[in-house]
C-alpha cells in the first residue's frame, strides 16, 4: 500500500513539475489556471492539451503548450521554420470564426520555454480517438483509451468536417492544406472542430469567381513539423505542384477512410521517398480494388470512391458532400438542427423541442449527454422556452446516474426551480417529483425543490394547487419526516382552510388521507383530527373526506385512535356530522357503519379493563377472605356487592341464604346466644318463611325511609360495576314467587303516577314517581319491544315492592324481600352493538367516490357490504386505505324486517327490566 501511494505521489508530482515547467513564465498564465495534461493534437501531435479555468470567470477552457524543447537538438533556422509554421497555423486561426472551426478563447502567446494559446474546452484530437498516442501524458488517460465512436457521432463529425471545408471553401476562398485526423479536434461536447491552419493557402483572387491558389514545392529536407501529412495530401500537390479546394476534398476522402479503419490512410507513404511512393499511389488509385473500401458503409462508399479520384474534378465539393444521403440520419439531423438553433425563432424551437422526446431514445447517451444537454439547458436564459425544454432536459435526467445528474444537470436546473411563470414550469417539475427527490441530494432538496412544492400549494391557481395536492402522496415517502411535520402539513391545512374552492377543499383532505400511514400515531391525534373539527363547509364531499380520515386513523394498524378520543372527541364529532341534511342515504349508512365499528372497539377496550380490574379485585378479597387477621380495621377491602344489598334488604343477601333478622345488625354468634336470644331469632326465621310462601303484594302508597334512597343509590352504582358477577350469582336457582294476575305495565315512562288496582296511586320503593326509563343503551341493555313507540302495553310480572315498607313499623323484624329475588333471573345472551344495528346484505358494491352526490340522490338504491365491526385491515395502503381505494367505504343494506324503528330487538325479560331500572 505504501509503494502505491509513493508511486502516486511522484506521478502526481512528476505531472506537476512538467506543467510547470511547460508554461512556466508564459504570460497565459497570468489569466488561466493549468491544468492536467489529457490530450494532444495539431500537426505531428506536437501541441498538448491541458485542460484549465479563466481565474476572472472560472470559465472552463483547454490550454494548447507548445513546449521548444521537444526542437532543441535540432539546428537554428529548423527551429525557426517549426515556430513560425505553428504561430502562422494558430494566428490564422485566431482570425476565423465559424462553427465548424475550433474557437480560440485566448491569443497565442510566447515565452522562452514555449508557444501557448487557449481554445474552448476539448475533449481530445480525432487522431487520439482512433489510436494515435504520442504526446500523451502517462498513464494513458482510460476515458481515451476506451473511447469508441457512434455511428451518428461518426455521421455528424464527417457532415460538420464538410460544412467546415464548404466555409472555407466558399466563403473564405482557402485551402486548408493539411486537413487529417491530427488537426481535427472534439470538443468536450462532442463536436468535430478544423484546426492546423500551419500551410492553409489563401486565394490571390478572392474576388473573383473561379479562385487561383499557389502552393509551394514539396522540400524533403524539411522537419517533418515544417510539412504537410503527406499520407492525407492530394497526389497533385506533390506531382504537379498544384493545389485547389478539390485537394481538400482528396483529404476529406483519406479522413472518411481512416474513421472505418481504426485511422488507418489508404496509403502508406515513404517519407524518405515520397515522389515515388505517389506515383505507386497513383496507379493504384486508377485501378481501385473493391476491398480497398470494404470496410466503409455501403451508402458512402460510392462517394468516398469519387473524393479519392485522380481526377480532381470528378470529385465532389463541399457543398455537396453536405447533401449527400448518408448524412440524412434522424440524430445527425437532429444534432445539426441543435447546431443551427440560434437561427430559429421560439416557434420553430418549440416545434423542434415537442417531437424532440421521440428521438432522445435513439441517441446514445455520451451523445444525449454531452452533445444535446448543453445545447438545451443554454434555452434556459429564455423564459418562454423553458416549458419546452424542461421535459427533454427531465427525460435525460432519468437515464443519467445521480452523479452525472449532480454534476452536469442540477446545477443548471437550480435557477429553473425558482422561477414562477410560466406556470407549465411549476406543473412540469410537480409531475416529475420522484425523480427530482430521488436523485437531488437532500440539502439542495430542502433548498430548493421543497420550496418550489410549498410555493404550488400557496400558488394563486386552482389547477395548480389541485395538481400539486394530487402529486404529494406519490412522493411522500422520499420526503423526510420534519420537512413534511413542519412545512408540508400546515400548508396543506391551511391551503384547505383558506380556499374558497371545494376541489382543493377536498384534494387536501384526500392528500391528507393518502399519507397518513407517513406520520406517527400522536401527531395525526394532535394535530390532524382536532384539525377537522376546524373545516367550516359541509358539503357532502367535505364529509365524507373528513369521515375517511377517521376511519383511516381508526383502522390503521400503526395509528389507532384511543378510546379516550374516541368518546370525547371523534365520535361525538362524527355524530354530528352523520346527521347533516346534505348527505344522502349512501352517505349516512357510511358514517354509521365507522360510528358501530368505533362503538363496538371502545366497548371492547373498556369492558376488558373493567374485567381485568374486577379479577384484580376477586383475587384481593379471596386473599382477604382466607388471610382475615392479615388486615387491620382501617385497611380492609370494602364490602362486597352482595353484602351492600345484604345491609340494605336485611334477611335476603344476593346468594340466596338469610344473613340475619335485621338489616342493619350483625349475624350473632349461636354459641354465645341465650335461649331467649335463640327462640326470637327462630321465631323471626320462621316468620320470614311464611312471607316468602305468600303471593307477593300489590306495591302500596307508601313513602320510603330517607336512608332507602342513598342505599338504593349504592345498589345502583353497585350493580353497575358488578353487572358482570350478578348476573352468574346462584340466584337463578332458587324458588321465584308467582307474579300477581292482571298487573300490567306500560313499557313506556308515563308522565302521570302509576295507578294500583284500587286506583291508588303506586311508588316503587326507589322514586316517588312510579315511572320506568325504557332507554338506555349502555353495558349492552335495550329497551323492551315495540310497545317504546307503538304504544301497546305488554304484561309483565310486578315485583312486590310493597315488601319492601310494610314492615317499617316493626324496629325488631327485618322486612321479608324475597319477591326481589324475581328481578334476578338468569342471564340473557348479551348482544353485540353490531347485532343491533342495520345488518347488510352481501353481495353488493359501491364505489366511495359515488357518495360525493347531492342529498337528491337519496333515492338511489343502497349498494355495498358492512365492514366488520372492530375489524382492523391486516395491512394499510393502496387495499385498505379509502382514499386510495374508494370502494372501502361500504354501504349498510336496509335493516333486518325482524328490527323495529329503533334498530332494537324486542324482549321482555325480567333481567333487562333491571337493565332498565337501573340504566
Amino acid at each position: 500500500m505504501e509503494s502505491m501511494l509513493n508511486k502516486l505521489k511522484s506521478t502526481v508530482t512528476k505531472v506537476t513539475a512538467d506543467v510547470t515547467s511547460a508554461v512556466m513564465g508564459n504570460p497565459v498564465t497570468r489569466e488561466f489556471e493549468v491544468g492536467r495534461h489529457i490530450a494532444s493534437g495539431g500537426p505531428g501531435l506536437c501541441w498538448r492539451i491541458y485542460n484549465g479555468t479563466k481565474k476572472s470567470t472560472k470559465q472552463e477552457v483547454a490550454v494548447f503548450v507548445f513546449d521548444k524543447k521537444m526542437i532543441d537538438k535540432y539546428q537554428k533556422f529548423e527551429k525557426d521554420q517549426i515556430i513560425d509554421s505553428l504561430k502562422k497555423g494558430v494566428q490564422q486561426l485566431t482570425r476565423l470564426r465559424h462553427p465548424r472551426l475550433l474557437t480560440v478563447q485566448h491569443p497565442l502567446e510566447e515565452s522562452r520555454d514555449c508557444l501557448a494559446f487557449c481554445t474552448e474546452p476539448v475533449f481530445a484530437s480525432l487522431s487520439n480517438v482512433l489510436g494515435q498516442w504520442e504526446n500523451l501524458p502517462s498513464p494513458m488517460p482510460t476515458d481515451i483509451k476506451e473511447y469508441k465512436l457512434f455511428d451518428v457521432e461518426t455521421k455528424y463529425g464527417l457532415l460538420q468536417i464538410s460544412e467546415g471545408l464548404s466555409f472555407l471553401h466558399s466563403g473564405v476562398k482557402m485551402v486548408h492544406g493539411n486537413l487529417c485526423p491530427e488537426n481535427i479536434i472534439l470538443n468536450k461536447s462532442g463536436a468535430w472542430k478544423i484546426m492546423g491552419f500551419d500551410f492553409s493557402i489563401s486565394s490571390t483572387n478572392p474576388s473573383d469567381a473561379e479562385p487561383k491558389y499557389t502552393c509551394k514545392e514539396w522540400e524533403p529536407n524539411l522537419h517533418p513539423l515544417s510539412l504537410p501529412n503527406p499520407e492525407y495530401l492530394a497526389p497533385e500537390y506533390i506531382l504537379s505542384v498544384s493545389c485547389d479546394a478539390a485537394s481538400d476534398m482528396y483529404s476529406l476522402g483519406v479522413v472518411m477512410h481512416a474513421v472505418f479503419n481504426e485511422g488507418k490512410p489508404v496509403f502508406q507513404v515513404n517519407k524518405h521517398d515520397i515522389f515515388k511512393s505517389f506515383s505507386r499511389q497513383l496507379d493504384q488509385l486508377s485501378t481501385m480494388s473493391p476491398a480497398l473500401l470494404n470496410k466503409i458503409p455501403e451508402e458512402v462508399r460510392e462517394h468516398v470512391k469519387m473524393l479519392l479520384s485522380v481526377t480532381p474534378n470528378v470529385r465532389p465539393d463541399a457543398d455537396q458532400m453536405t447533401k449527400i444521403p448518408f448524412f440524412d440520419d434522424v440524430g445527425a439531423m437532429t444534432l445539426q438542427y441543435f447546431d443551427s438553433l440560434f437561427q430559429r425563432d421560439n416557434l420553430q424551437k418549440s416545434q423542434f423541442y415537442k417531437g424532440l422526446p421521440k428521438v432522445l431514445p435513439k441517441l446514445p447517451k455520451r451523445v444525449v449527454v454531452y452533445r444535446i444537454l448543453p445545447a438545451l439547458t443554454s434555452e434556459f436564459v429564455n423564459p418562454d422556452m423553458v416549458p419546452f425544454v424542461l421535459p427533454n432536459v427531465l427525460l435525460i435526467a432519468e437515464e443519467c446516474t445521480k452523479e452525472e445528474y449532480v454534476r452536469l444537470i442540477l446545477p443548471d436546473l437550480a435557477p429553473v426551480f425558482k422561477q414562477q411563470e410560466p406556470v407549465q414550469i411549476l406543473l412540469i417539475f410537480l409531475q416529475k417529483m420522484d425523480l427530482l427527490l430521488t436523485k437531488t441530494p437532500a440539502e439542495d432538496i430542502k433548498n430548493s425543490v421543497l420550496p418550489m412544492v410549498y410555493r404550488a400549494l400557496e400558488a394563486p391557481s386552482v389547477q395548480i394547487q389541485e395538481l400539486c395536492l394530487n402529486i404529494i402522496p406519490t412522493f411522500a415517502n422520499l420526503i423526510d419526516y420534519p420537512s413534511m411535520k413542519n412545512s408540508l402539513i400546515p400548508r396543506v391545512k391551511a391551503a384547505c382552510l383558506q380556499t374558497s374552492s371545494l376541489a382543493v377543499r377536498v384534494n387536501s383532505l384526500v392528500c391528507l388521507g393518502k399519507i397518513l400511514e407517513y406520520l406517527d400515531k400522536w401527531y395525526v391525534i394532535d394535530e390532524i383530527l382536532p384539525f377537522l373539527q376546524q373545516i367550516p363547509s359541509r358539503e357532502p364531499a367535505v364529509l365524507m373526506g373528513i369521515l375517511g380520515i377517521y376511519k383511516c386513523t381508526f383502522s390503521h394498524k400503526k395509528l389507532g385512535i384511543p378510546k379516550e378520543h374516541l368518546a370525547s372527541k371523534s365520535l361525538p364529532h362524527l355524530v354530528s356530522l352523520s346527521i347533516d341534511n346534505n348527505l344522502n342515504l349512501n352517505q349516512f349508512n357510511s358514517f354509521m357503519v365507522v360510528i358501530r365499528d368505533m362503538l363496538s372497539r371502545m366497548e371492547a377496550e373498556h369492558k376488558t379493563k373493567l374485567e381485568q380490574l374486577h379479577v384484580m379485585q376477586e383475587q384481593q378479597r379471596s386473599i382477604n377472605i382466607t388471610n382475615p387477621g392479615s388486615q387491620s380495621e382501617e385497611t380492609k377491602s370494602p364490602p362486597s356487592t352482595g353484602n351492600q344489598i345484604d345491609d340494605i334488604f336485611g334477611s335476603t343477601g344476593v346468594n340466596g341464604k338469610e344473613n340475619g333478622s335485621a338489616a342493619a345488625a350483625p349475624q350473632p354468634n349461636r354459641m354465645s346466644l341465650t335461649l331467649e336470644e335463640k327462640q326470637r331469632l327462630a321465631k323471626e326465621q320462621e316468620q320470614a318463611a311464611k312471607l316468602r310462601s305468600q303471593q307477593p303484594l300489590a306495591p302500596q302508597t307508601m313513602k320510603p325511609a330517607s336512608n332507602t334512597n342513598t342505599k338504593t343509590k349504592d345498589l345502583t352504582s353497585s350493580l353497575l360495576n358488578n353487572m358482570t358477577s350478578l348476573n352468574s350469582m346462584s340466584l337463578a336457582n332458587t324458588a321465584r314467587p308467582a307474579p300477581v294476575q292482571g298487573t300490567t305495565i306500560a313499557a313506556f315512562p308515563s308522565a302521570s303516577p302509576m295507578m294500583g288496582p284500587m286506583g291508588v296511586s303506586v311508588s316503587n320503593g326507589f322514586n316517588p314517581p312510579m315511572g320506568f326509563q325504557a332507554g338506555g343503551m349502555g353495558m349492552g341493555m335495550r329497551p323492551a319491544g315495540p310497545a317504546l313507540y307503538g304504544g301497546m302495553a305488554t304484561t309483565t310480572s310486578t315485583p312486590n315492592f310493597g315488601a319492601l315498607t310494610q314492615n317499617q313499623g316493626q324496629t325488631n323484624k327485618a322486612p321479608d324481600l324475597s319477591a326481589l329475588d324475581s328481578l334476578f333471573t338468569p342471564s340473557q345472551p348479551k348482544v353485540t352493538l353490531n347485532q343491533m344495528g342495520p345488518k347488510a346484505t352481501p353481495g353488493t358494491n359501491a364505489p366511495w367516490l359515488n357518495q360525493f352526490g347531492s342529498p337528491q340522490n337519496a333515492q338511489t338504491q343502497m349498494q355495498g357490504a358492512s365492514v366488520g365491526m372492530g375489524g382492523v385491515p391486516s395491512g394499510f395502503g393502496m387495499q385498505a386505505n379509502p382514499f386510495f381505494s374508494p370502494q372501502n367505504f361500504s354501504q349498510p343494506a336496509a335493516a333486518a324486517p325482524s328490527l323495529n324503528q329503533s334498530g332494537v330487538k324486542h324482549s321482555a325479560s325480567v333481567n333487562n327490566d333491571l337493565k332498565d331500572l337501573f340504566g
